[in-house]
């Protein structure tokens, strides 16, 4: 197999070793149906080498064989929600290359307290920090978690998944490189989540045939009553992020988002 390094200059402490080690981890679930992820061969300081993966176009089945390969590696399960890999004890990460920033672990028991405590408010905080959210977006934020109770509904009681991360369209590649047209998984953010996370990112930018991967992922683990409702509850984190990150559009974006989920 041919090697591809993914490097960068000065980068986080722990950045490649966590995610190498995320790939591994979310590896470990093809034993049990998970979707292809790519081989990790070996992590420094400022480098990642991994399996080169030659790129092709989807095709409806690929996708639906994808989905229903998402909802095994889900089913794979976490210790707790916020569990980093296995075997990672430092520093997690989320965001661009250029500019990941620490993405909290912990061990919380329901997805309220872990998106309310360790997802939404250090995001938004980091937001203000950087001054593009302010005060009435915590706020705000805080109304959207005090309210995850009734958003959340069903969804509260799910146990934690073994998630990507950061799951857009980017991050899953398709390739044909055993013959057959199938979906690998790149550049997570691997961690202990919601199940809804996965499928709420792939929605986020636009995916090719996402109803037929919706519809293997349900073929293998139905999803609880109201799924597509709650679709923007999953995208708060990720859009918080593209606050931090990019600013712009992204703040009054989430600003909106917050106020559809309010009123």
């Amino acid at each position: 197999m041919a090697k591809y390094r993914k490097s960068r200059a000065f980068a986080p402490k722990g950045f490649f070793e966590c995610e190498g080690k995320g790939l591994k981890w979310l590896g470990e679930a093809q034993a049990q149906g998970g979707p292809r992820v790519v081989d990790v061969y070996d992590w420094g300081e400022d480098w990642l080498d991994i399996e080169q993966v030659y790129s092709c176009s989807p095709t409806p089945k690929a996708a639906h064989d994808f989905g229903a390969a998402l909802a095994h590696m889900h089913d794979a399960e976490a210790d707790y929600f916020g569990s980093a890999p296995a075997g990672y004890d430092g520093v997690c990460y989320f965001g661009p290359l250029q500019d990941p920033v620490p993405m909290d672990t912990g061990e919380w028991t329901n997805p309220i307290d872990y998106l309310g405590e360790g997802r939404l408010l250090p995001m938004v905080r980091l937001g203000i920090k950087r001054g593009e959210l302010d005060d009435k977006d915590l706020a705000m934020t805080k109304e959207v978690i005090d309210a995850l109770p009734d958003l959340l509904g069903p969804a509260a009681q799910d146990k934690p998944a073994r998630v990507h991360g950061d799951l857009w369209s980017g991050n899953v590649m398709w390739t044909k490189d055993s013959g057959e047209t199938e979906a690998v998984l790149i550049d997570p953010a691997a961690h202990g989540g919601h199940r809804e996370e996965d499928l709420a990112m792939l929605n986020l930018f636009g995916m090719p045939y996402l109803d037929e991967i919706i519809d293997g992922y349900e073929s293998a683990h139905p999803l609880k009553k109201g799924f597509a409702d709650r679709t923007t509850i999953w995208q708060l984190y990720p859009i918080a992020g593209h606050c931090v990150f990019f600013g712009g559009g992204y703040v009054s974006e989430y600003r909106a988002m917050c106020r559809s989920l309010l009123a």
